[in-house]
């Protein structure tokens, strides 16, 4: 399926999630290698509670696996994107060094996750402004945001984000995604569309 997207869809950056795993990055570049705009999305959890309880690791193994993993995708596609998984849980500071080394590494798109939903929109804004004021690097590299709805704030979460400074926004239809949901890709554009004036964003969607 991926395959014929990335044959088929013109105008558009294609992209497929992997884990800090070679396997899974070479899945993804056998998979949409052949798009106008490819992007390997590589994804490594930031929270202590992750770190531990999920992968059994340090802090020091993640960042540096995270960077290998970056470095290994680089050498395939020059779009590479990092999301550090519940980054709304995680330390500020820890998240900040990440998206430095990941920078580093040759990540071009930093993704910022409120993987479980948990945050209030002022908090959010604050991570990711925090990331693009604060990591070195940051100007290099586009910020993206990715917001759950278990609280119901994915959308004002993903404004909060805008108003920070990020710049692209990970969205579904309906908002239709795991557990609650995800920010709705037409509550954002018509967002945008209505309060242009007041938000002085615009997008492309028509």
């Amino acid at each position: 399926a991926c395959r014929r997207i990335a044959r088929e869809i013109r105008g558009a950056t294609v992209t497929a999630l992997a884990r800090a795993v070679r396997e899974d990055i070479d899945a993804v570049w056998g998979a949409i290698k052949e798009a106008e705009s490819p992007q390997i999305h590589i994804v490594l959890s930031v929270s202590d509670v992750h770190i531990d309880r999920k992968l059994g690791m340090t802090r020091a193994q993640v960042l540096q696996r995270g960077a290998e993993m970056v470095s290994y995708a680089r050498s395939l596609c020059d779009r590479v994107q990092y999301s550090p998984e519940d980054a709304g849980r995680a330390d500020p500071d820890y998240l900040i060094e990440t998206v430095e080394t990941m920078i580093a590494a040759g990540a071009n798109v930093i993704n910022i996750p409120d993987t479980t939903g948990y945050c209030l929109p002022w908090e959010f804004g604050e991570i990711v402004r925090r990331a693009i004021t604060e990591a070195r690097g940051s100007e290099t590299a586009l910020f993206s945001v990715h917001c759950h709805n278990d609280l119901g704030l994915a959308v004002a979460n993903t404004l909060a984000a805008l108003a920070a400074g990020a710049r692209r926004v990970e969205c579904t239809i309906n908002g239709i995604g795991e557990r609650a949901g995800n920010t709705a890709l037409e509550e954002i554009v018509m967002l945008l569309n209505v309060r242009q004036a007041k938000l002085g964003l615009e997008c492309a969607v028509d």
